[in-house]
């Protein structure tokens, strides 16, 4: 049977964003394998850092280590206490790591800060140790369970190589794909969200990546009003075949809950009656007297799919006005029959995202929760 931590999903990302993005795996759990220091020594020397994690009724504490148990060099020790939602520490030693398990006469090892005492279920704190940490000065802590962590670094050689294989797989996809039986050279991607969202640093992320340098065609910026004011249709080329990718990604005014993007300009844009560089006005759309109107657009001039780009960090933030405004474009694009996406930029900043998530983000809870959200 599987032996599972009690750690919650949010306790677990909280303690490894802590310690630096660290994987946890679990190599000891005291109600399966035993409360004795000898039966937690037994399974976890010689396993390099490790956090030890230990369950009071009311909070989480424990203790996270550098070295291994019977390593002799003497290192300083990081004791931790997680409670609601918060993690307070304090430095303990330097001395021995074995010397955290003093209590066990086997070793005789005294340590004057730091006791476990699992046979008895209980941890013993120097007062001015649990001042720091914000507990009550009772020396004593009585715990309920007692687990150790193998600490792993997330992002090792293994994981690096699984990530450039798939890196290559999805550019290899990128560059062979072909639209929908050849009915057009390159499919129009209309990248729409509010001011600020990221449209203009992920075109520009996205043409570094087959340049094979950091580019910025699009000026970018986080101004109210944002940066970009122009219609823009920019064609990416591959560095390293030297051709243009199968698609184009087309980028617009920011939408906004008074100024911004006017909505008589979106039906124009799906149909590709606006021409590259065309100067939208927020209270004035289109028209086709005006020189860039494009009075009978080529299906390849039209709109095949729209990118919703919103910051991931910021969607709970959304007016009411700016969800009601997304909601009639969205009725609009099923109106055309456009398919719709959502985009999330700087996934990489959210809360309880570390490194590790990066190489499979799409099962990365913080980010579904966002993507139900939307």
């Amino acid at each position: 049977m599987e032996v599972k931590t009690c750690l919650t999903w949010l306790e677990e990302k909280s303690l490894q964003n802590y310690f630096g993005g660290k994987q946890f795996s679990l190599l000891y759990k005291a109600s399966v394998h035993g409360f004795s220091n000898s039966a937690l020594l037994q399974r976890c020397s010689t396993q390099g850092p490790t956090l030890t994690v230990m369950y009071n009724k009311c909070f989480v504490f424990g203790t996270y280590m550098e070295q291994s148990y019977q390593e002799k060099k003497r290192d300083f020790s990081t004791v931790f206490v997680l409670q609601n939602a918060k993690i307070s520490e304090c430095k303990i030693g330097p001395d021995e790591p074995i010397a955290l398990l003093s209590a066990d006469p086997v070793f005789g090892i005294p340590y004057s800060n730091f006791s476990v005492q699992l046979s008895d279920k209980k941890v013993i704190l120097q007062k001015d140790i649990n001042k720091k940490l914000g507990l009550l000065e009772n020396s004593t802590i009585s715990i309920e369970e007692c687990e150790v962590f193998r600490c792993e670094d997330l992002l090792d050689q293994r994981k690096i190589e699984g990530a450039t294989v798939l890196r290559d797989s999805l550019l290899s996809a990128l560059r062979t794909y072909k639209p929908f039986e050849d009915l057009v050279p390159q499919s129009r991607i209309l990248l729409l969200g509010p001011f600020g969202a990221g449209k203009s640093s992920f075109f520009n992320s996205v043409k570094s990546v087959f340049q094979g340098h950091v580019t910025q065609q699009a000026l970018v910026g986080s101004e109210a009003a944002g940066i970009s004011k122009k219609y823009r249709t920019y064609w990416i080329k591959d560095k390293n075949c030297g051709k243009f990718l199968p698609f184009v990604l087309c980028d617009s005014l920011g939408l906004s809950e008074k100024d911004g993007l006017c909505m008589d300009d979106i039906p124009n844009i799906l149909k590709g009656h606006i021409a590259d560089r065309y100067q939208f006005e927020s209270m004035k759309p289109i028209t086709s007297n005006h020189p860039n109107y494009i009075h009978s657009p080529n299906l390849k001039d039209r709109i095949h799919c729209v990118a919703f780009v919103f910051d991931a960090n910021s969607i709970e933030g959304l007016s009411h006005e700016m969800v009601a405004k997304i909601k009639t474009i969205q009725r609009e694009l099923i109106k055309h029959g456009t398919m719709h996406v959502v985009l999330l930029t700087h996934v990489d900043s959210m809360d309880l995202i570390i490194r590790g998530d990066l190489m499979d983000i799409y099962s990365c809870v913080p980010v579904k929760l966002k993507c139900t959200f939307m």
